[in-house]
Order: C-alpha cells, then structure tokens, then sequence
C-alpha cells in the first residue's frame, strides 16, 4: 500500500517506495515537494480532502480519479491526521463499483424500506420491501417526484411534509420523523423515515438516501401507553381523597386535585417540596428516619394504625387526617402514592354518636334499674299480700312472687353487667336456683338443688325472659310436688350449648314422677299450661320423660330475636 506524510504547510516529509512509483519519482526527491504540486490525483480534490481532515481533527477516505486520459483510473484516498502538524496518506485502488443489476439486488435484499432519490426528489431506485407493501412495481414510481408517489397520497399534508423534507434533505440536513405511510388498498402503517444527503468530494449533494421501518407497533404501544396514563391521571384527579406521590427522597412528584382543596396550596407550590411541609412542626423531625424505615421494607399499609394522625394547612391550621401508604415500583426506583383523608367531619361525627351512644346507655342502664325495683315492689306487694290471705290464694301469690322474681333477676343482671344486648343464661340459672332455693328453705320437702352449666350460652333479652320463666316453673314444681310428706331428694339444673345456634336445658328430679293424667299445656294448673307457651315464646322446644322421677329437656334457640 502506498503512504505518505505530509506536514501543516502540505509538503511530504516521507514517502515509500509504492508512493514514489505512483508519481514516477524517486523516494528520495520527494520530501519538501508540496503534495498538491505532486500528487497522484486531482491535487484541488486532495486539498480538499486534507484539509477536511485537518478541521475534523478525524480520518477521512474518498474516491479520487487520477490524471485525465486513457489510463484513468480511481483510487482511495485515506487521509489520518497523526498530530497537528502531520497527516498520514493511504492510497491503494478503489474498488470497482458494483453494476446495476448487482446494486438493485442489494437493495431487494434489506427488509426495511429504502430508496435512492436524485437531489431534485426525483426516485431512481426503491427496493422491493417498499414496492411489495404497496403492491406496484418499480416502473410506477422512478422517475416521479418522490413526494407524487402513491405512498403519501392518504393526504395532501402528507406530501407537503414529504416535499419539505426533500428540500431539506437536498440543502444538506437529515430530517428524521413519523409519517403514515400508505400501503395495500386504504391500510397504512406508521414509519421513522430519514432522508439522508450523500455528498461527491467537493461537499455538494449528489443524491439522497431515503430509508424507513415500521413502527406501528411502537407507535401502538406508544398510544396504549398515553391513554393508560391518561386513565391513570383522570383516576387519580377524580378522587374525593388527596393523592400524592412521593420518590426516594421524599419529594412529591405527583399531587392532585384533592390535595390543592385539601390544604390550601397549589400545586406548583408543593411538587418538588418534601412531604413535611404537610406535617405540624412538632413532628418534622422525627419523620425523615422513619420515612427511611418505611422504604427499607415497603408495603402498604394504614399509617395511623391506633395513634391518630393530624396535618397541617397552609394557613398553619391543623385537623386530624387517615394516610393509605401504597409503595408502586417505577424505573426511577420505588416510589409511595399516599391517600390522605381529612376526617374531621368524621371525627366529629363520631364523637356526637359516641355521646348519643353513652346517653343511651346511661338511659337502658337507668330503665332496668328502675324496672327491676317496680318489679321488687309488684313482689313485695304480693308478699304483704300472702301474709293475710287464705292458704290456696297465699299459694297462688308465692308463685306469682317467684315469677316476678325471675323477671327481676334479669333486669338485675343487665343493670349489673352494663352490657344490654344479652345475657349469661349459665349465671342467670344458678343465682335463679338460688333464689328458689332461699323461697322453699322451710318448707316440708328436704332437697338439694345443683346447677351445672360449665361452657357460656348467651341469650338476648326477649328469649332470656320466657326462658327464665320456663325454667322458674318447672324447677318450683319439682320443689313443691316430687317430695311429699318430707321426702328427701335432689334436682339438677343443667345448660349445654348444642351448636352455634342452639342450647340445652334440662330439669330433672328424682322424686315420685309426674302422673301420667297431667299434660303439659292441657292441665289445670297454671303452671303447667305456661311450660308450652314460654317454650314458644323463647323459641324452644320441650319433652318430658317420667321415667326414674321428671325430666323436662328444652331445646331452646340461641339465635337473636327482634323484640315484637
């Protein structure tokens, strides 16, 4: 390969032997000669040549034919500046241009859509990605301004784009954009097309280069992309809470609509600023380590969970506030979108039926107190009664006085438990059999009367009552008919849940049996026909076995009952 160096003022300071036999001289006479005196192609295109090299401070190469005549020929010239006073001359045979049908078949081969224009937009050459897509022929478009070609015939502003970038294109510059470019029928597709000057040795523009590739589907994804954050931000503006997201740092990044109304600042005034200048003052300090906390293990979660939170306004006013922490993964790392409610109406609200609420409850507690003491005195009343009356009547109004009991005794425990949805049916039974027993101490029979309720049943107050009435008569007659004439014996009160809703009671003695003349329901005795009804009322169902003494067994519903 021949080579050569040349200094700042173009005069050769080595040649090789290649060189000096290019220019039929010698290497030794060549060194001081100006290299545009001496040179073995057109000296003003090597001028030009070097002295682009030397602006460029880069390497550059070009084709260059050598003396005019019959044994012209084109060489590569490859000029590689060294330091600032030296450049370095490569110079071997250019290769032999491809012929035409060589070139067109190169340009069939490449799969995006390329063509070669003259610099008058005039199309020379289109390779065969962009006839097919079109479905015409090479004959259709060469030889038509590149802009009157069917592919930009969707509109007129298509071609007037195209027309404008052609000119553009032929003073020199690469314009580059996305056009619809139309195809087969009405279809088109979205394309990224460059026009691109190719320039001869002396810089002027001999041709341009017009390439492009679909990108439809970018473009697409593109789209899909805008109107899902176009969703996201109308989401995010439509919401009755104040949003914020919030980087790495602590900065917001993203308020909306909801923040602005929130607390009084604009938006501008908040993007870029850290969270707490939301924040009262007094807790400032404190947060940037536990934001730093939160974004070392982030997740969402309820901020507040039991302390109550508050905020501060721009007019420096504060009020109370429940804050969402979401983290969302983005590229710049994981950022958190805070929802913040102002719940000083909901506080308020609260507050006003937590105090109807206790009034509520002051007022229940006072009526069972206040029911419970009427129904001492009905009892009372009955006992002063007693006292003067026949002994059949004296009996009659003890049993009234048992039953009112039983009605008190209820009233007595919800006024004790402070608790007016239900009671404890196992403390009611056993203090309930206290209480009968304290009644028959001095009478004739001779008993023992046992409660066994080990595991809680509960029962609101309107099955409560008739199953406590239930049980009074059922356990006052045991008292007053299974022991005649001073027989001893016991009775036992049992309660067993039976599932979630339901429970069993049973009654039972050891004493002579109950008749077989006596039903319940069908007898005399008021007693006896109260056992059904009280059973119905409490939402229960009753059998009797009169095997080995009495068993009463209820089964009585548990499940809540409205008060009718």
């Amino acid at each position: 390969m021949a080579a050569a160096l040349v200094d700042a003022d173009g005069r050769y300071t080595a040649v090789n032997s290649a060189f000096a036999q290019l220019l039929s001289q010698s290497a030794a006479q060549l060194p001081g000669q100006p290299c545009t005196r001496l040179a073995p192609v057109d000296p003003v295109a090597l001028e030009a040549l070097l002295q682009r090299a030397r602006t460029l401070a880069a390497p550059q190469s070009a084709d260059l034919r050598t003396a005019a005549g019959a044994d012209s020929a084109s060489l590569r010239i490859r000029c590689q500046p060294l330091t600032a006073n030296a450049l370095l001359l490569l110079v071997e045979p250019a290769p032999a241009p491809p012929d035409p049908p060589q070139a067109q078949n190169i340009l069939d081969h490449i799969f995006t859509f390329v063509g070669v224009l003259a610099p008058d937009g005039t199309v020379l050459e289109a390779n065969r990605a962009s006839l097919e897509a079109a479905d015409i022929t090479l004959d259709d478009v060469r030889g038509r301004k590149f802009w009157e070609c069917y592919w930009w015939s969707l509109t007129p502003d298509t071609a007037r784009r195209i027309h404008r970038a052609v000119r553009s294109a032929a003073a020199g510059a690469t314009p580059r954009f996305d056009i619809d470019k139309r195809m087969v029928g009405s279809k088109f597709v979205t394309i990224d097309l460059i026009l691109s000057p190719v320039h001869d040795p002396h810089g002027k523009v001999t041709h341009l280069i017009y390439s492009a590739i679909d990108v439809s589907d970018r473009k697409a994804g593109e789209a899909a992309l805008q109107r899902s954050e176009q969703r996201f931000r109308q989401v995010v503006e439509s919401a009755p809470d104040g949003l914020a997201m919030v980087d790495t740092s602590g900065q917001m990044v993203l308020v909306n609509a909801g923040m602005e109304s929130i607390f009084g600042y604009t938006r501008d005034e908040m993007l870029g600023n850290t969270i707490e200048m939301l924040m009262p003052l007094r807790h400032r300090s404190a947060h940037g380590s536990l934001f730093h906390g939160y974004m070392q293990d982030p997740t969402a979660r309820d901020m507040a969970g039991r302390r109550e939170l508050y905020a501060r306004r721009k007019d420096g006013s504060e009020f109370p506030v429940e804050i969402g922490l979401n983290p969302i993964p983005t590229e710049a790392g994981t950022m958190v979108l805070a929802t913040i409610q102002d719940v000083t109406r909901r506080k308020a609200d609260r507050q006003m039926i937590e105090r109807s609420l206790e009034e509520k409850t002051v007022l229940l507690h006072e009526i069972h107190h206040r029911v419970k003491n009427n129904l001492q005195v009905i009892s009372s009343l009955l006992n002063l009664q007693a006292r003067n009356a026949d002994p059949s009547v004296s009996r009659a109004l003890s049993e009234s006085q048992g039953r009112v009991k039983a009605m008190a005794l209820i009233h007595q425990l919800l006024y004790e438990r402070n608790d007016f949805s239900h009671i404890d049916l196992g403390t009611y039974l056993k203090r309930l059999c206290a209480l009968l027993q304290e009644s028959y101490r001095d009478g004739p029979a001779r008993f023992t009367l046992q409660v066994n309720a080990a595991e809680p049943v509960h029962l609101n107050l309107q099955r409560a009552v008739p199953c406590g009435l239930l049980v009074n008569e059922l356990v006052t007659n045991a008292l007053k008919h299974a022991f005649p004439d001073g027989r001893c014996g016991h009775v036992d009160v049992s309660l067993a849940p039976i599932d979630d809703g339901h429970c069993a009671i049973t009654v039972s003695d050891n004493g002579i049996g109950l008749p077989a003349h006596i039903v319940p329901g069908t007898s005399r005795s008021l007693g006896m026909q109260l056992i059904p009804l009280l059973s119905d009322q409490a939402g229960g169902k009753w059998q009797v076995f009169r095997e080995n003494g009495t068993r009463f067994e209820l089964n009585i519903s548990t499940a809540p009952q409205e008060a009718r």
